[in-house]
Order: C-alpha cells, then sequence, then structure tokens
C-alpha cells in the first residue's frame, strides 16, 4: 500500500457516530448482560474518535492474522477469501472516509468484526480465533505508531535539509555568539543553522530507538499469555513487515505504556529542538537585536500598537513544542506503578499521544514555512557594541606572536578597561566545526545514516502486498 493512501485513510477517517444502537451486539465480551449505559460512556471514553486513527491498520492486522488462521487450519479457503475481500473493502471505505464506529459501538476491532459478520455471516465471527482485544490494539498500535514514525522522520528530513541550505547560503555572514545574555564571541548565520541541522541528528537517533521498539509484532500474545492455538507468529510478523516479534507473551503486554513512553521521547527530543530554535528567533528578530526578520504576512499585529510585528507562529511552536516535551512524564505517571498484565489505565494513552503527532507535525510544517521565508541582516557587526566580540580574536593573535596566553588576557582585559581596545575583526578559525570549517557534509552524512536505517521502503512493501 503506498503512503499517500495512509495519509488519505488518516485525514478522511474523522466523521462521527451515527444512532444505530448495536449496543448488545457490538461488544466482543458481551455475554448476554447489559453494561449500565453511564458505566459505558465512561469505560469507552474517547475511543470512538481516537480509533478512527487506527482503522486502516486494525484492518491490516487481520489480512494477516485470518492468513495465519488458514495456515494453521481454523479457516478453510473459501472462508479466507470471503474475508479477505470483505477487509479490503472495509479498507477501501476508510480510505474514501466512509467509515464510522457506529453508535454503542465499543471500538474499532469491534467495528470491523460486526460489518464483516453482516456481510459474509459466521466466518467473520471466527476471526477473532487466537486473538484478544488486547493482542489485537496492540498490533494496531505499532502499525500506526510505524506510520507516525515515519511521518516525523520525513518532516525532519526536510526540516534538516533546509537548515543546511541556509546554513551554506549564509555561512559568510557574522553572527554575535552569547553566553549568559552577555555579548561573547563571533558566531555566523552558518554555524547558527548548522547546529540545529546537526541537533536533528541526535533526535533522529532518538527515534530511531523508538522506531525499532515499535518493529517488533506483538499478536499472537493474547491477552498477554499467549494461545493453546498453535499460532504462526512468525507468518504475522512477516506479512505485517515487522523486524521481529515481541517474544515473550508477558512481556508483549507489558510493551504497551513503554513503547509510548519511548516514543514520547524521541519526540520530546525533536520539540526541545525546535523549541530552542523558536526561542532564539524570537529573540533574534526583536527591535533590540535585528538579526533576522519575516514578511509581515508571517507575522501578526497589536490592537493597539501599530509598530507591532509579533512572532506568533514563533511562540506557538515553542509552546506547542514545550507540552510535548511534558509527556515522556505523562505517560510514566500513568504506567510506572502498574503490575504485569492489562489495565484499563493503558486506554488513556492514547489521549496523551495521539494529539502529540498531529502537533509536533505541525511544528515542524510551520517552521518550515518560517524558514523559507526568513531574512538575515548582514550588517550586524557594524554596530560598535559587538566590537568585544573580538577580544579573544585579539588575544589569540597575541599568543600566536609569543606572548603567554594568560599575559595577553591581562593585557586586553587592561585595554578594555582603559578604553584602548581596538578590535581586529579578522577571523581565522580553521578547525573542525568552526566558523571557517562548518563541515556541513559530515553532518549530512550522518543524518543520512540514520534516516537510512529505518528501512521504511521495506515495511510499506509488505503492507502493499496485504492490501492488493
Amino acid at each position: 500500500m503506498e503512503k499517500q493512501s495512509f495519509t488519505t485513510i488518516k485525514d478522511k477517517s474523522t466523521g462521527g457516530m451515527n444512532s444505530t444502537n448495536q449496543a448488545n451486539a457490538s461488544k466482543l465480551w458481551q455475554k448476554g448482560s447489559v453494561a449500565h449505559s453511564w458505566v459505558e460512556d465512561f469505560t469507552v471514553g474517547q475511543d470512538r474518535v481516537l480509533d478512527l486513527k487506527l482503522a486502516s491498520f486494525d484492518v491490516l492486522g487481520s489480512l494477516a492474522h485470518t492468513r495465519m488462521l488458514k495456515q494453521i487450519g481454523l479457516l478453510n479457503k473459501k472462508e479466507l477469501i470471503s474475508i479477505q475481500d470483505e477487509l479490503k473493502a472495509i479498507f477501501k471505505n476508510i480510505a474514501n472516509g466512509d467509515f464510522v464506529i457506529e453508535e454503542g459501538v465499543e471500538d474499532v476491532h469491534s467495528q470491523v468484526e460486526l460489518l464483516l459478520t453482516q456481510k459474509i455471516g459466521d466466518a467473520g465471527k471466527k476471526i477473532h480465533a487466537g486473538r484478544s482485544r488486547n493482542d489485537q490494539v496492540l498490533v494496531d498500535l505499532k502499525l500506526y505508531f510505524r506510520y507516525e514514525i515515519e511521518e516525523i522522520v520525513s518532516k525532519s528530513k526536510i526540516l534538516f535539509q533546509r537548515l543546511q541550505q541556509l546554513s551554506e547560503q549564509h555561512k559568510e555572514v557574522l553572527l554575535p555568539g552569547y553566553t549568559h545574555f552577555q555579548v561573547a564571541m563571533p558566531s555566523s548565520f552558518g554555524l547558527w543553522f548548522g547546529a540545529y541541522a546537526e541537533s536533528l541528528v541526535d533526535d533522529l537517533e532518538m527515534m530511531l530507538a523508538a522506531w525499532k521498539v515499535s518493529n517488533k509484532n506483538p499478536l499472537g500474545s493474547a491477552a498477554g499469555y499467549g494461545s493453546s492455538f498453535p499460532l504462526n507468529r512468525q507468518l504475522t510478523t512477516e506479512l505485517l513487515g515487522f523486524n521481529s516479534m515481541n517474544v515473550n507473551v508477558v512481556y508483549a503486554q507489558m510493551g504497551r505504556g513503554k513503547t509510548e513512553r519511548i516514543i514520547a521521547q524521541g519526540l520530546s527530543s525533536i520539540a526541545a529542538t525546535l523549541s530552542k530554535f523558536a526561542m532564539d528567533a524570537c529573540l533574534y528578530m526583536s527591535q533590540n537585536y535585528g538579526f533576522i526578520s519575516f514578511p509581515d504576512y508571517l507575522t501578526t499585529g497589536s490592537s493597539i500598537m501599530p509598530h507591532k510585528k509579533n512572532p506568533d507562529v514563533l511562540e506557538l511552536i515553542r509552546s506547542r513544542c514545550n507540552k510535548i516535551l511534558a509527556l515522556p512524564n505523562e505517560i510514566a505517571l500513568v504506567t510506572t506503578n502498574l503490575p504485569s498484565g492489562y489495565h484499563r489505565d493503558l486506554q488513556l494513552l492514547k489521549e496523551n499521544l495521539f494529539p502529540a503527532f498531529t502537533s509536533l507535525k505541525e511544528c515542524m510544517d510551520a517552521l518550515v514555512l518560517m524558514l523559507n521565508e526568513i531574512q538575515i541582516n548582514k550588517d550586524i557587526m557594524s554596530d560598535p557594541k559587538y566590537d568585544y566580540l573580538f577580544s579573544v580574536e585579539v588575544v589569540n593573535k597575541m599568543v600566536l606572536d609569543g606572548v603567554p596566553f594568560r599575559e595577553a588576557y591581562k593585557e586586553i582585559g587592561f585595554s578594555i578597561e582603559n578604553g584602548k581596545y581596538e578590535p581586529s575583526k579578522d577571523i581565522q578559525h580553521t578547525h573542525q566545526g568552526s566558523i571557517g570549517n562548518l563541515m556541513n557534509g559530515e553532518i549530512k552524512k550522518a543524518f543520512d545514516e540514520v534516516y537510512e536505517s529505518f528501512h521504511f521502503e521495506k515495511v510499506a512493501e509488505k503492507l502493499n502486498s496485504l492490501v492488493v
């Protein structure tokens, strides 16, 4: 399946629920009694809305699982064909935005099984053999997480490329460097943009760890204790394009919550990079700095002060990303004191994590938009207040002429105090990673190496083969 079809599914699968009351028929756990309506509403929570994001992935899991059931003799060929055909039809409905979770239907798994049973009868009731809702939601989540990780990583690549372009384009333009908010030493726009590009390399390492954890198949662990059916877990692992499986069935269930926390750590790493850049940019575009600017259509004004050009986009990137920084801790607080086995607490993790994917992707898109229109002040250093940036350059020149460093340091310090200091703006930084030697090619090589380690194309090939 092509990646675009996943995007279409997720964008269009935002429909609501109709009023059809399927309460008794749509509970996979129903045994005759009916739960109190308030209990049902409270326990279902936001699942009917959030599960729409999982719909296509639930179908993919069922396509793989039913092929495996046929292989071990729990489905015959005729049953498999009818199930597979109808699952693919449901998949197309999801892609077209025509899939809803009906009122009274508990979750996406129940809705898919209900549709199958309505269309093909008893054969549809067989797809749950060897599965629990626990491992069914686990595999749905793992497939969804892989999709979102690929989305985030792909947007990281776009942002990385833009930062590197700007670094090369403006590498000759000097920029004041600060420590303690005090003018410190000369930097450059090449260094500034390049620093954030390299930061994304390390962020991608975090996302790669999240990808590796997400790329393990939990299907077949059932409720966390396996099944007496002779399930072929290796087959579903291969069909769904997982790199390996969560081998121990108890750990497969324990991995829920842990997987989300690791993903959240990856998201928060990227978010920290974006937040810091946004903070820099807010400062640098203020009148007190004046290092950068943006067109009026990317800023906002004031209702009372006609001169204002506010960096609202950057401020919201900063605050949204700061919220994402709290995500690993939020997940940890939900899961830390849970013993092994499944607990309904885990359902709430979707409410924390799912919106974070959307928010971070929007922030990355917004930052690329801003970077595409950023305007650089090329004459910053003509302001005499930046003369002191070059004091170290003068000290170093004296050292190269044979003066001991400590004596040169004191001499320049005294000249500054006495008003006799004269800056030398001849920058001679040549070592690796400095103003005169950015080594952007090496940074790109490191990024590409991590990016290629995801092997997204292998996953796409496997999933495509399931739905054609």
